[in-house]
């Protein structure tokens, strides 16, 4: 809108203790709202109310297979990271129903089908997270002409086109991010609407959309000082400086394609559990399955979409069997599917650097570990075939 007093790209500054108008110009504008809380002892993203609900004065302490809260700055909203969920649990369901319908006589009539797209504003979206949107959109097809309609995904463009997205900059990096690796935060780039970074006092809010601008009228803006958008920059400086993973991305793609045999995959094959774990929590894997279902009487017919692993013995069967039958194969495939064949796909890659696939892990498999043993085994490779073509 060319009328509006605060325009995109700016930066603005929303004090704590107008925090909780952002909810009630949210409920305003008919958005239900999707924010942090805790439960179970971890911070999820939920439907949210209230300023009441979310996490105050909470940390998490996150590494290989270990994830714990504990007690964090008093004043702090925003000190987690990630938990085991984020928007793609809104965005792709972990369980849809497609349609349901009853067998009339000689004929099938329908009675439902997916249920209405909500309307959601996302509170404490990550950069990572953002990234991650980002390449399920590509998946989906979102904005892209050039996708088949029967590779898009209609729910999802939906819900996507109604959402808003209110980022959150990573002030304090997790034990397991490596999102500085990728360029993925921890500082959001783009796709966002509003993006916060956390202050003792408040945050300075950056304005990314029209959407965002016309939401940031309702809100005690003010103009930011100096020493806010320093420290706030500082802030940002010293969280890529404290990742708590790194990974070396540029000829990664590369390596993994060179390194299809090498013996380092029978040693993460004997550690892992094949349980899935890494890609319920990864917010870019998106393979389903969809499973069809009646009643007793074979008079009710339901049509239901769920989540599926690669990771599952029976996800490549076919008439002769499963093709990847063991958990070398799978493994290897869903790690090299994440760093180098998505690139094939979607022209980008599949891991945004957020750790989940590390912290959830039972036996705590760290992918960036795994890539750096290949790096290393590449090394030693070449060297005896330098050895031996002297010879």
């Amino acid at each position: 809108m060319t009328d509006q007093k605060i325009p995109v790209g700016s930066r603005q500054f929303l004090p704590r203790s107008a925090f909780e108008e952002l909810f009630a110009a949210l409920h305003k504008e008919g958005y239900s709202i999707v924010g942090p809380k805790v439960t179970d002892g971890a911070v999820r993203m939920q439907p949210i109310g209230s300023v009441a609900e979310m996490p105050q004065g909470i940390r998490d302490n996150q590494d290989g297979g270990f994830y714990r809260l504990e007690e964090g700055e008093p004043e702090l909203w925003f000190e987690y990271v990630v938990g085991p969920n984020g928007p793609k649990e809104f965005f792709f369901p972990a369980q849809l129903p497609l349609f349901e319908f009853h067998v009339q006589g000689g004929r099938f009539d329908l009675d439902a089908g997916p249920p209405q797209v909500p309307k959601l504003a996302f509170l404490g979206v990550r950069p990572c997270e953002l990234a991650a949107i980002d390449v399920q959109d590509r998946v989906f097809g979102r904005d892209d002409p050039g996708t088949f309609r029967c590779e898009s995904e209609p729910w999802y463009l939906q819900i996507r086109q109604e959402a808003l997205l209110i980022a959150v900059n990573c002030t304090r990096p997790g034990g397991t991010c490596f999102c500085a690796s990728w360029g993925t935060g921890p500082e959001a780039a783009g796709g966002y609407d509003l993006a916060l970074t956390e202050l003792k006092d408040g945050f300075v809010v950056a304005v990314g959309s029209k959407r965002g601008a016309a939401l940031a009228e309702n809100l005690s803006l003010r103009a930011p000082s100096g020493a806010e958008l320093e420290l706030a920059t500082l802030k940002m400086e010293l969280a890529r400086e404290h990742m708590g993973r790194q990974l070396e991305t540029p000829d990664l793609k590369q390596l993994l394609n060179e390194s299809i045999e090498f013996p380092e995959w029978d040693d993460v094959a004997r550690r892992c559990l094949s349980c899935g774990n890494c890609t319920m929590v990864c917010p870019t894997c998106f393979c389903c399955t969809v499973s069809d279902g009646s009643d007793l009487s074979g008079q009710e017919i339901t049509r239901t979409r769920f989540w599926e692993s690669c990771f599952s013995h029976q996800f490549t069967y076919t008439i002769a069997g499963p093709e990847r039958n063991t958990i070398r194969g799978r493994y290897r495939h869903w790690l090299r599917h994440k760093l180098c064949t998505w690139w094939d796909q979607f022209e980008c890659s599949g891991c945004v650097g957020c750790g989940r696939c590390i912290t959830w892990c039972p036996v705590g498999i760290d992918l960036t570990e795994e890539a750096q043993r290949l790096r290393e085994g590449s090394t030693k490779h070449k060297k005896r075939l330098g050895v031996s073509h002297g010879e």
